[in-house]
Formats: structure tokens, C-alpha cells, sequence
């Protein structure tokens, strides 16, 4: 067989390449990459392409795609979050994306986003507590101390300067695991044996559950004055993990209005109940936090320009580096009229 051509080959980020790139680079410096990656896309927020997430949902979970474009390259990515996965010892999360360019179409990257998908979500929450918490925030809590709760923690830490992280999870096994996984990395860290208990003396609270339900992870009583809130569980229509009373006192910092009021903690509120988009806060067009006793919330989502941001940095980082696998994707016949062509070819050398 005719070996096949260079614009036959598209890079193939597998999840052990993935892996080896992060640990390469150094996973909080890779925290700090994708923020910055993020931000300047937040920027230019009005160059993209915005649409909510294409979804199929069913009782037991959803099936996403996420696109976006900004007219010279375009992104999407593949996910799904299935909370019940995890009794039958699966992932809840799984995810690939693509890389392409505008002007062939071709795709340029194929990547596992498993992984990534837990960076660039901790590095949104990052991102957005850097222009949202209270400025001596050193102490965050950790409520869901599954997959992603140690990205967050490690993210708060490396961009934010966070110092402690208490965790808190209604399985004792999962707070055990993310203690011990971050045992060793520069963070105090303290279990904690409620979330009344896990809240105490932290600036920023992270919830960060999968159960699809609505659910009552914060109550208002629990939350005092000068907090900021980073609403980061799997999020879809019937899913929340906040009383309604919080929302009502914060000022409410979202990605895409369209999707998060379908998706997010303010589909509980009246659909015209105000926001301000995280954007406009970033590019300078509009406040953040507007005093010391003001509760910011960011109610996160995910949204594609997140995507898109990790998908073009890691398709920076690439460069130089063997940590991707060359795939023959692109049919490239010498003749662009001439696809049948190829087969006969290859017809033709098999019976050779």
C-alpha cells in the first residue's frame, strides 16, 4: 500500500500523550497556561461563534457536542456526564475534541479531553475567582470530592495563591482519596465531616457534585457575607446544588446566558432575572466584585470557548514534542476529483 501523504495525517493526542504532555510541563504550570489561554479568548468573546450545547438527554445522563469558531479555527468537543457510571466503575465525564481550520476545513488535532476537560474546567473556576473572590482568599472549601476536586484545588493554588483547601464529600472514601492525592503539593489540607464544617473560614466555596437532581449542597443560612461561590457541578436541566435564597442575594456571573439558564443554578430564577456575563467583567466592560461583603457567585456550566481555548493551547504545546500520534484521517488522492480513484489504486497493489 502507498504509504499516506502529510495532509493525510492529523495529530492524535491519546490519553497516555495527554498525561506525559502535563506532567512534562508541570501540572500547575499547565493550570496557569490554560487560564491565561482562557482569558485571552474571554477578551475577544465577540469574535466566536456562540450557541448552547447541542444535547441529548435521557433519565440516567447526557450526550453533549460543544462548537465554536473564531472565523480562522474551529473546536468542538464531544461529552458526555452520566452520574451513574461511577457504580459501574466508569467514568462520569469522557471527552474528545477537534482542532480545525476554517479555511481547508481540515482538521488539524484530534484529542482525548477527558483530562483536558478537568483542566480547562478548574481553570475556569480559577479564572473567574481571580477577577471575582475577595483578594486575601487563602482558605477554600471543597464540597464533592470526586474526579475533578483536585484540578480545583490545584488550580485555586497556583493562579489564585490559595493555602488551604477543606474537603468535604457525603463518601468518606472520596475525601480520602482527593487528601491523599494532594498530600505533599503545597496546600494545607483539612477533611472535613460536613459542609457546614468544610465552609468554615473559607473565602471561596466550590460545590462540586454530580447527582442529577436538584439538590440543597448550600442552604442560605450557610453562606455569610464577602464569599465567592464557584457552582461548578455537572450541570443540565433539573440539576442544581444551591437553595434559591443564595441566588437571590449574589451578584450572579455567568458564560452564556442562553445555556446557563437552561443548565445552570439560575434556571431556578425568572428567565429575565439579571447576570452579568464573565466576559464583560474580563474585557472591562462591566463589574466584578462590587465590595467586602458582597456574595459573588459564578454560576459554571462549560462552554465551548473554554474548549476551544485548551484545544488551541495544547496545539501549541505540541510543537516539538513526540507527544501525539500521527493518524491517517484525510483521504488525499492525487487528484481532489479523484477519490474512487484511490481505491482502485490501492485495489490494484493488493492484487500486486
Amino acid at each position: 500500500m502507498t504509504p499516506p501523504s502529510r495532509q493525510a495525517l492529523v495529530p492524535f493526542v491519546s490519553v497516555d500523550h495527554m498525561m506525559r504532555l502535563v506532567l512534562h510541563v508541570g501540572i500547575e504550570r499547565m493550570m496557569v497556561e490554560l487560564t491565561d489561554a482562557i482569558e485571552a479568548d474571554f477578551r475577544r468573546w465577540p469574535q466566536f461563534d456562540k450557541t448552547p450545547r447541542v444535547a441529548s438527554h435521557s433519565d440516567i445522563g447526557v450526550i453533549e457536542l460543544m462548537p465554536t469558531s473564531d472565523g480562522q479555527q474551529y473546536g468542538f468537543k464531544y461529552v458526555n456526564g452520566h452520574p451513574g457510571n461511577m457504580r459501574r466503575g466508569l467514568q462520569t465525564v469522557t471527552a474528545f475534541g477537534v482542532l480545525a481550520d476554517v479555511a481547508t476545513g481540515y482538521p488539524v488535532m484530534l484529542s482525548e479531553m477527558t483530562i483536558l476537560t478537568a483542566l480547562r474546567t478548574a481553570a475556569t473556576s480559577a479564572m473567574a475567582a481571580k477577577w471575582l473572590a475577595p483578594r486575601d482568599a487563602r482558605a477554600m472549601a471543597m464540597i464533592g470530592n470526586g474526579a475533578q476536586a483536585e484540578f480545583q484545588a490545584l488550580a485555586m493554588k497556583a493562579v489564585c495563591g490559595i493555602e488551604e483547601v477543606r474537603l468535604y464529600d457525603i463518601d468518606p472514601a472520596a475525601t480520602r482519596k482527593c487528601a491523599a492525592n494532594l498530600a505533599g503539593r503545597g496546600l494545607r489540607v483539612v477533611p472535613c465531616n460536613s459542609a457546614e464544617d468544610a465552609i468554615l473560614g473559607a473565602q471561596i466555596i466550590t460545590t462540586c457534585t454530580a447527582d442529577k437532581q436538584y439538590a440543597t449542597i448550600l442552604t442560605d443560612n450557610m453562606v455569610g457575607g464577602g464569599v465567592h461561590i464557584n457552582a461548578v457541578g455537572g450541570d443540565c436541566p433539573g440539576k442544581t446544588e444551591l437553595a434559591p435564597a443564595i441566588l437571590h442575594r449574589a451578584g450572579i456571573f455567568v458564560e452564556y446566558p442562553p445555556q446557563t439558564r437552561i443548565e445552570g443554578e439560575i434556571q431556578q430564577l425568572d428567565p429575565d432575572h439579571p447576570v452579568t456575563e464573565l466576559w464583560q467583567v474580563i474585557a472591562g466592560q462591566a463589574p466584578g466584585r462590587t465590595g467586602p461583603s458582597q456574595v459573588t457567585l459564578f454560576d459554571s456550566v462549560g462552554f465551548a470557548i473554554e474548549d476551544f481555548s485548551a484545544l488551541r493551547h495544547i496545539h501549541a504545546r505540541l510543537r516539538g514534542t513526540g507527544f501525539f500520534q500521527d493518524l491517517d484521517m484525510i483521504a488525499d488522492p492525487d487528484d481532489p476529483r479523484d477519490l474512487f480513484g484511490m481505491i482502485c489504486r490501492a485495489e490494484a497493489v493488493g492484487a500486486a
